[in-house]
């Protein structure tokens, strides 16, 4: 791994997001979003040591590919289209950093397709490209996001039926989610062993609330 090359995509990541205007106005979002590609780089970083494949591309396309929060979303289509436009925003600063033409276009075709698997330029679908969009749904699965999530659904608020038909739909959609393709073995062990987790805790939280309104 080229911690040099690293050290210089971290430096380049947190002044992109100091010095968007649009996220001096959301501190809170700004500091989630450097959180959140920290942990997607590392998840990218442990799949790709276990993989065998290049470590430093998987990690620096970890680190890099929400870096378009930098610009206000003020649509559906702009979220939609915010891989692509990460994938913009990287390549010049991957091409300055002396990357060879195959590894810039790696990573940026990764970054790119990791929102809805698709990219405005063409490449071939790797282990490295497919590991960034793996890093960050599996990221999306693990202890912090349930807390996000209830925290954002007001959950706390709900009455005992709108948390219990929550909690039922939620549990629904995590087992569907486990036929889900993911690029390598390691990827999928991940991501199998985070829904395995969410839904235990689905599981337990819908016995304590059928334990709310009577003696069982």
């Amino acid at each position: 791994m080229d911690r040099e090359m690293i050290a210089k995509t971290e430096a380049f990541l947190k002044e992109t997001f100091s010095n968007s205007t649009y996220l001096q106005g959301d501190p809170a979002g700004r500091d989630y979003r450097l959180e959140h590609s920290y942990r997607v780089a590392n998840i990218a970083k442990q799949i790709a040591e276990a993989e065998g494949f290049d470590v430093t591309c998987a990690v620096i396309g970890g680190l890099l590919h929400d870096i378009a929060y930098c610009e206000e979303m003020k649509e559906k289509a702009d979220w939609k289209n915010h891989g692509r436009r990460s994938a913009e925003i990287a390549r010049p600063f991957l091409e300055s950093l002396g990357m060879s033409a195959d590894a810039v276009n790696e990573i940026c075709y990764g970054i790119a397709i990791h929102v809805d698997d698709e990219a405005d330029f063409e490449w071939k679908r790797t282990a490295v490209s497919e590991t960034v969009g793996d890093a960050d749904n599996i990221d999306r699965f693990d202890a912090y996001r349930i807390y996000e999530t209830l925290e954002y659904l007001k959950f706390s608020e709900m009455n005992l039926e709108d948390k219990q038909e929550k909690v039922a739909s939620t549990l629904d959609r995590l087992t569907k989610f486990k036929e889900m393709k993911l690029g390598t073995a390691t990827a999928k062990k991940l991501w199998l062993e985070r829904l395995d987790y969410y839904i235990s805790f689905y599981e337990r939280l819908k016995a304590q609330l059928e334990n709310s309104t009577a003696i069982c």
